[in-house]
């Protein structure tokens, strides 16, 4: 009977490092793979800008401002179209329109 109370607090002790593994270190992984996710995104982005500011003032500097505009603004335009008729599947478009009708 002399251990029990040194039983309890092994006890208390391992319940609480138990909770600890399956909540705060749990999320603290979460949140690590968050930032670290949001920082790849926005590095991403920045790149993807100055990739296009880039090729604008090399297409600038081959051709007028106006044809680099007219260049990048119609390879837009087609990207556009072809994300745009990929978004759905011939048979949910068609089902999409029988249902307006």
């Amino acid at each position: 009977m002399d251990d029990f109370p040194a039983k309890i607090a092994d006890l208390l002790e391992s319940v609480a490092k138990r909770v600890r593994s399956l909540t705060v270190e749990r999320m603290a992984g979460w949140a690590r793979w968050t930032a670290i996710g949001l920082v790849l995104a926005l590095l991403g982005l920045l790149m993807a800008i100055f990739t296009v500011v880039a090729l604008f003032r090399l297409l600038a500097g081959l051709v007028t401002v106006e044809g680099a505009y007219a260049i990048l603004g119609a390879l837009f335009v087609i990207a556009g179209i072809v994300l745009w008729s990929q978004r759905l599947p011939k048979a949910e478009e068609e089902t999409l329109v029988d249902q307006r009708e």
